[in-house]
């Protein structure tokens, strides 16, 4: 099964090195023991394109849909043998990078 983990941040919030060094260590982990499947930081919503072109519309705006001082930082795509594998991996990685998440999984 695959799950997204979201990391989720707040304004002028840099990771520390210590947090940079413990989210190393957690992608490691996952790549070692077949969780990994890709991971990334984002740029904040203030730097997203919001488009929608769904029939031909056209439209596009500078900013996020959401308008909110939290916004995504950051993502892991993992595999989980099952939910709760899935849920103890999201606790992990919050500890580690010092941010909450969100645990969504795929849908099949």
């Amino acid at each position: 099964m695959r799950f997204i983990i979201f990391v989720i941040d707040g304004p002028n919030n840099p990771a520390s090195a210590d947090e940079m060094q413990k989210i190393d260590a957690f992608n490691e982990k996952l790549q070692n023991n077949g969780h990994w499947i890709t991971a990334a930081g984002i740029q904040s919503g203030s730097t997203a394109t919001l488009i929608d072109n769904r029939n031909n519309k056209g439209e596009v705006k500078a900013g996020s849909l959401f308008d909110a001082p939290e916004y995504f930082s950051g993502f892991w795509i993992i595999e989980a043998d099952s939910a709760e594998v899935a849920h103890e991996l999201a606790m992990e990685g919050s500890l580690c990078c010092n941010r909450k998440v969100e645990l969504r999984p795929y849908i099949h």
